[in-house]
């Protein structure tokens, strides 16, 4: 992997601490729901242990639900196995200042068993290893992820409170690329972009989206691990600041009817030296074959690897057609239709999966996406000629319209099983057949309002 500078370094966290600027560091990590999760350690202990050493969690961390029920069946955590623990390593190249909390710094930690080996269920890992698979080509990816949110002027609480109904959105109608529309929220995206900024990041702006309340903050690509990590930096840290605003904002898929929240990812490859290796102006399209065995692979392996762009039961109600959510597995030249989109020109040709939704795990897209680009290069899979027009309306294969049908296909895919193992496939088809049956079991306020009087 390439080499990444911390936003803060250790040294300069020895001196803020000294000075008291620094008492509180939190060692995180992402879990299997996209969450950060971790613990707050005084900065002395950290400066003096913890940056060298880590800290102790539970590893039912890696097999909860999202109510953090803890769960049967999970080969690496349960009630047979005593519900031990895992350590956080510090990865110092991501210290950094917490600006929107006082007097914080934060850390980004990989999960190791208690005997040095790594967990290779952790959503980081599982990255990391298809970046080490890269690294063995010479090759290094970089990324960025386009990340919607809805705002409510509801404060957190209260909206809980309600059971999420009847919130009231920062907007009264669409405000996509709105001025007028948008600022209204301008104190907090500001607040949101500016302790971004302070956090090591490079916001390069904002605008308004379709849905009431709708926003999209966008940030500079970085290697594909530096952006991964600031995703959930930035994802957590905006819910925080939301709530100090005494507003609240969602990255669910899809919030109501209307249009969902999208997390457009796009990825390039070039070798270590820097050099970019998906452009190539004898070629057509200017696509490299190397660009365009790499696009083949992200169409062969869509449908198998959906599981980790599209997590969760809602995940799939924004596969709409015409709703700029994609539903073929298509690919086109700056075709929205499409679930792969191909832009850029030289030294900037990438392309752009436009399946994820707002609620994905980052880390585990991006593994896929790369993995899928892998099994496209070292099979040499040709392209297919890019759609034209309205791939809506085409008769492409169709992204999996159900979480049950996306984990099926999963758990069946070769593809999965031969970059990610056994052990991380049978982990994420669990967590989804865990999902599913609660789903199945529940009974929704669809339910009641059609069925408690008139059947």
């Amino acid at each position: 992997m390439s080499q990444r500078s911390a936003p803060l370094s250790l040294e300069q966290l020895h001196e803020q601490v000294a000075a008291g600027d620094v008492d509180t560091v939190i060692v995180a990590f992402t879990d299997m729901q996209g969450r950060l999760v971790g613990k707050r350690v005084s900065a002395r202990l950290f400066v003096e242990e913890v940056a060298t050493h880590g800290a102790e969690c539970c590893n039912y961390l890696l097999a909860v639900d999202v109510d953090n029920n803890t769960v049967d069946g999970y080969a690496i955590s349960g009630w047979d196995r005593g519900y031990g623990d895992m350590a956080m390593i510090p990865d110092l190249a991501t210290l950094r200042r917490a600006p929107w909390l006082t007097a914080t710094a934060m850390v980004t930690a990989d999960l190791q068993w208690l005997d040095g080996t790594p967990v290779a269920e952790s959503p980081r890992q599982i990255l990391t290893s298809q970046l080490d698979r890269l690294a063995a080509q010479g090759l290094v990816s970089f990324a960025a992820t386009e990340l919607e949110f809805i705002v409510f002027d509801t404060p957190y609480r209260d909206a809980w409170a309600s059971g999420y109904r009847d919130l009231t959105p920062a907007s009264d109608y669409n405000i996509d690329y709105s001025m007028l529309g948008s600022t209204r929220m301008e104190p907090l995206l500001r607040d949101i972009r500016r302790s971004m900024d302070g956090a090591g990041m490079y916001c390069e702006g904002v605008k308004g989206e379709c849905n009431l309340g709708q926003q999209e903050i966008g940030f500079r690509y970085a290697d594909a691990l530096t952006t991964c990590d600031n995703h959930s930096v930035y994802k957590n840290g905006a819910k925080e600041i939301a709530d100090a605003h005494g507003k609240s904002l969602t990255f669910m898929a899809k919030f109501n009817e209307r249009e969902g929240s999208s997390c457009h990812i796009h990825v390039s490859l070039r070798r270590e030296s820097g050099e970019a290796i998906f452009y190539d102006e004898a070629e057509e399209f200017g696509m490299s074959k190397v660009f365009r065995h790499f696009v083949a692979g992200q169409l062969a392996a869509m449908q198998e690897l959906t599981l980790f762009f599209a997590p969760n039961i809602n995940s799939y109600k924004r596969f709409v057609d015409g709703s700029f959510a994609p539903t073929a597995v298509a690919w086109g030249l700056d075709n929205r239709s499409c679930a792969l989109r191909v832009v850029g020109g030289p030294g900037a040709l990438r392309v752009e999966n436009r399946v994820p939704g707002a609620d994905v795990n980052q880390y585990l897209a991006v593994a896929a996406l790369l993995a899928a680009g892998l099994h496209g290069i070292d099979n040499e899979l040709e392209l297919e000629p890019p759609t034209t027009g309205n791939a809506y309306t085409g008769n492409a294969p169709r992204v999996p319209t159900s979480l049950r049908e996306a984990a099926d296909l999963f758990e069946q895919s070769a593809i999965a099983r031969a970059a990610f193992g056994d052990a991380v496939v049978d982990h994420y088809v669990h967590n989804a057949r865990v999902e599913l049956r609660a789903f199945d079991s529940a009974v929704t306020d669809w339910e009641r309002f059609r069925g408690f009087e008139r059947l």
